[in-house]
């Protein structure tokens, strides 16, 4: 996705996270849904963050990562060790 949308001129930031939802109504909610939410906003233009349930998920599927550092996430209780989507 970010390198189709680049040809438009457009930078997206993405984060990949990986747990259980609550469905509710016509939305989504619980704490899957705001690991993701609150490390996309760690990304910046163009970047692609995971928390390392998904680094671990697709173990030897070929993608690489950089490891960012652990991060307090704000009403998430932990840390969090965040890694960069490496092309």
């Amino acid at each position: 996705m970010r390198e189709a949308v680049a040809s438009l001129g457009i930078a997206i930031k993405l984060a990949l996270h990986s747990g259980e939802i609550e469905l509710m109504s016509d939305d989504i909610g619980g704490i899957a849904v705001h690991v993701a939410a609150r490390v996309a906003a760690l990304a910046g233009a163009g970047e692609v963050l995971a928390t390392s349930t998904v680094k671990n998920l697709v173990s030897g599927s070929g993608l690489c990562f950089s490891h960012c550092g652990s991060q307090s996430l704000k009403g998430v209780p932990d840390e969090w060790s965040i890694f960069a989507v490496e092309r």
